[in-house]
């Protein structure tokens, strides 16, 4: 069944949830692959002097749960996204399980596109 096929079947109001641990290691790899080592995210020292006062994960890691979401549980291999709007209301820690949800809003068959609503629960 072609992805196309598969979005088609989609219907409004179906949702689907994926939680991942966030780990001292997801974030040194993600910094890595980046190029990213704000601070906030890599140095204990720096980040306890601040409002935070421990490591924070890195929006990537948050919003790459919802990229999976998408791809492995909603609408599957070779899905996209091609427009994303994130706010990140509440910092995600080490040691935290975020788990993503999607529910599809809306679907143009014609074109093979759905509208998803996201929430990531901490």
């Amino acid at each position: 069944m072609r992805k196309e096929e598969a979005l088609l079947k989609r219907s409004i109001g179906q949702q689907a949830t994926r939680e991942l641990t966030v780990t001292a290691e997801m974030m040194l790899a993600c910094a890595d692959i980046t190029g990213d080592y704000n601070p906030l995210h890599v140095d204990k020292e720096f980040t306890a002097r601040t409002r935070f006062k421990r490591l924070l994960g890195q929006g990537r890691i948050t919003t790459g749960l919802l990229h999976a979401l998408v791809a492995m549980e909603k609408l599957g291999p070779g899905s996209v996204f091609v427009r994303q709007m994130w706010s990140f209301p509440r910092p995600v820690y080490i040691g935290d399980t975020i788990r993503g949800e999607a529910t599809v809003k809306s679907v143009r068959e014609r074109r093979g596109m759905a509208k998803l609503d996201f929430t990531v629960v901490n």
